[in-house]
């Protein structure tokens, strides 16, 4: 079979990858250069992990996640992964921490709960102002997101034998007869072709315009003195909520940076503007990190990245047939990298087997409990 795959993020690059795998003959088209620093999978890391608030089929579905990234890495020769444990915690009302923990419990993964009195023994560096409860899994660590991209372009360029054309722009596409037009206006044809462009999508699928849209996104990179980076680099990730503001942190494993994000889409933005950022645009996040933070009065803002989610009302994934011969691909709502090696695989084996696309729709959309039949 031959596929085009339009966008080379991570679900564009999964999908080359298990396409690939399965021995089918695959071109993989993206506007940018390969790897694109302005993917919204380019970023120094991103989170997996098994809290998923009250969403019990992405919960249940993070055990194939680290399956398919454990297949990855054999294929690649490395991994591009440091565990670190998850921190769930919540206040002011708020019930995502204990929704999670609820939600393992019923699927055999239960979290620990712990008390504010215990909370400064295990995580010194925390103040538990604004807290209500804590809850600990051992479980999630960090993707090194920038990496692991980047390496699946090497190994799908040279051993696993993908065709790529970087700054490439696909002008437009027809999923009835599986062809698309370039900007250049060179017409490629196939059996397939998938659409995993990201923010970008949109433009390409005007149908997918009514249900995901582009969300400008800032997170901040701290610097911070030698003795708290060195404790931190061995600290958990945090997920905070605490009804108000709530945020994320990742921890500056193997010399990459500490991230902290928050939770909320700003669903505004268009992903070829520019992508300057402000202090003041982060300031709420900024006033919790103090309260919430030990020490961060020595932290200092390294820099502020922008990056661009494609988002959903229901934060679920679209993963869809559109047209007799195409497929939309949008893994979305700033928690798809996490499943990227899983939604391209599965993807892969949907299209070469002829599995049931309503169910891997579902499936994909976190609403079953087990893998698309």
């Amino acid at each position: 079979m031959r596929a085009i795959i339009i966008g080379g993020g991570i679900m564009g690059l999964s999908t080359a990858w298990g396409l690939a795998r399965l021995g089918h003959q695959v071109e993989l088209f993206e506007q940018g250069p390969l790897p694109n620093p302005l993917a919204s999978s380019m970023d120094e890391h991103r989170l997996i992990r098994h809290p998923y608030g009250t969403h019990v089929g992405y919960a249940r579905m993070i055990d194939d996640a680290y399956a398919a990234w454990d297949l990855l890495w054999a294929d690649l020769e490395e991994t591009l992964y440091e565990p670190t444990g998850t921190l769930a915690l919540t206040g002011n009302g708020a019930h995502w921490a204990e929704h999670s923990a609820a939600a393992l419990a019923s699927i055999g993964r239960p979290m620990t709960e712990l008390s504010m009195a215990e909370l400064p023994r295990h995580f010194p560096l925390l103040d538990t102002k604004g807290l209500e409860r804590a809850f600990w899994i051992d479980t999630g660590g960090v993707l090194l997101a920038q990496d692991i991209v980047t390496a699946l372009v090497r190994h799908l360029g040279t051993r696993a034998g993908v065709r790529l054309h970087a700054d490439t722009p696909v002008r437009s596409v027809d999923l009835e007869q599986a062809r698309i037009l370039t900007q250049a206006g060179e017409v490629h044809g196939s059996d397939v072709v998938v659409v995993a462009a990201g923010a970008w999508a949109p433009r390409l699928l005007p149908a997918l315009a009514s249900s995901v849209v582009p969300s400008r996104q800032v997170v901040l990179y701290f610097d911070m003195p030698a003795d708290q980076r060195a404790a931190w680099a061995k600290g958990p990730m945090i997920i905070e909520k605490t009804g108000d503001v709530g945020l994320y942190l990742v921890p500056p494993v193997r010399g990459r940076g500490m991230k902290v994000g928050d939770h909320e889409f700003s669903r505004t933005g268009d992903p070829i503007a520019g992508r300057d950022a402000r202090e003041s645009e982060m300031s709420a996040l900024l006033d919790r990190c103090r309260s919430l933070l030990k020490g961060f009065d020595r932290w200092t803002v390294r820099n502020l990245k922008v990056c661009f989610y494609s988002v959903t009302d229901d934060e679920r994934f679209i993963v869809e047939r559109a047209g007799a011969r195409g497929w939309a691909m949008s893994p979305c709502s700033g928690h798809g990298f996490k499943f990227g090696a899983l939604m391209g695989l599965e993807l892969a084996r949907t299209i070469a087997e002829g599995r049931d696309a309503a169910a891997h729709a579902r499936w994909a959309a976190g609403l079953v409990g087990d893998g698309p039949a």
